[in-house]
């Protein structure tokens, strides 16, 4: 099995577990030179770094033209171009209109995937987004899922690989709020009715069931790690996974 892992600008790169394809995120208010030099020193460290590009978070074709120099001139060789849930602060509000302006020419591409829905767009524009978004792409990251069948049904129905999102360690009160804020509609539900017991709201809830039960059907799993680096790189190790 393969896994990548997801990164914040504040990230310690010295606590990262011995894993190749490291993401960064580009959050709405941050700076995409900041998420190009982050780039930068985890290529230094001889890691897969694949920023992201998030379209309503980048002012206009300049700024993406810079962006992409920046990231290419650093030795990045993929990217994760997505809409992002922010409001446009400038030209642009999908993903759609960042692949036409031709500027991601030998990049390796990955695109989002929502099985669960977007709290940001409809299912059928989620759907006729996907269409639009696959001929550039090369593979795809899904959001973050606790049921199982969604991921499943969406799978099969995909022509690119996908990279199936999953929660590395977490408790259940941090993954209700996250859920939350993404708009994962059968993972809230999924959560709230495995949250009735005390003691489960504080125990780490592992990914392994689900693994197991994806791996039938994608080798690639992609960790959000909502519950810290020390519990994800703790439970990697246990299982021999990094």
């Amino acid at each position: 099995m393969n896994f990548s892992l997801e990164i914040g600008l504040k990230t310690d790169l010295s606590t990262l577990p011995n894993i190749k394809d490291v993401y960064i995120t580009l959050l709405p208010g941050s700076s995409y030179k900041e998420v190009a030099n982050k780039a930068k020193e985890l290529i230094k460290l001889e890691r897969n770094a694949v920023p992201h590009f998030p379209a309503r978070s980048i002012k206009n074709k300049d700024e993406l033209k810079d962006y992409v120099k920046m990231c290419k001139d650093f030795g990045v060789k993929q990217v994760l171009v997505i809409g992002g849930g922010a409001q446009p602060i400038g030209d642009f509000h999908c993903s759609l209109q960042l692949f036409e302006t031709g500027l991601f020419e030998d990049l390796k591409i990955g695109i989002a995937g929502h099985p669960d829905g977007s709290p940001d767009i409809s299912d059928s524009e989620l759907e006729k987004a996907m269409i639009d978004k696959k001929p550039y792409a090369d593979y795809i990251v899904t959001q973050w899922l606790m049921e199982t069948s969604p991921i499943i049904d969406f799978i099969s129905k995909q022509t690119l690989p996908v990279h199936v999102g999953i929660a590395g360690p977490a408790k259940i009160t941090s993954l209700l709020k996250f859920a939350s804020i993404v708009g994962a509609k059968n993972s809230l539900s999924f959560l709230k009715s495995n949250a009735g017991r005390a003691v489960d709201l504080f125990k780490p809830r592992k990914p392994d069931d689900m693994i197991e039960k994806i791996k039938e059907v994608s080798q690639n799993f992609h960790i959000y790690t909502f519950g810290g680096l020390n519990e994800t790189n703790k439970w990697l190790s246990e299982n021999n996974y990094a």
